[in-house]
């Protein structure tokens, strides 16, 4: 019979040891997975308990037929890539598996992802959500094999300029 004391530091390395996986996992991912800048949209979470975050609709332009113009909206479940530093969405074909797709609906002349994504935020920086017109906020992305999209970091756009990252540290 094991001590309970052995029986606690056991499963305080179990546990460690599942958090470490994540974590280099996830490290891994950003290391070796594309990545991109996409549109957000701020929305006020609806969870009970909040903490210093922003939830973030993900707005992507509607992906382009063959003919070069954009896809009517139509249910369509979308595949992500990376193209020239940004974010950009092809139709799903017949033999893309469901769980490397996403559901993107309607939203003017954008596609927006579902779900929104959380980014948090330290305690002492202003919710960088709030921006004044003519700025948009972007947040920069890990495509993963699977599932959503990560976010890394957020910027700012102003006009046609450049993407600026923000230093929210």
């Amino acid at each position: 019979m094991i001590p309970r004391r052995r029986k606690g530091l056991l499963l305080a390395l179990l546990q460690g040891g599942l958090l470490l996986s994540l974590g280099g996992q996830l490290l891994l991912d950003r290391a070796t997975r594309p990545r991109g800048w996409i549109l957000t949209q701020p929305v006020d979470p609806h969870l009970p308990i909040r903490g210093r975050y922003v939830n973030l609709d993900l707005l992507l332009p509607a992906p382009e037929g063959t003919d070069g113009q954009a896809v009517p909206w139509s249910g369509e479940r979308v595949v992500l890539r990376s193209e020239a530093a940004l974010v950009r969405a092809t139709l799903a074909a017949g033999g893309t598996p469901r769980a490397r797709t996403l559901q993107a609906t309607p939203q003017g002349e954008f596609w927006r992802l579902g779900p929104s994504v959380a980014f948090f935020i330290p305690p002492q920086v202003a919710d960088p959500s709030r921006r004044p017109p003519g700025e948009q906020l972007w947040v920069e992305v890990t495509l993963p094999a699977e599932g959503p999209p990560r976010p890394i970091r957020l910027g700012l756009k102003r006009g046609e300029g450049p993407i600026t990252p923000l230093e929210l540290r």
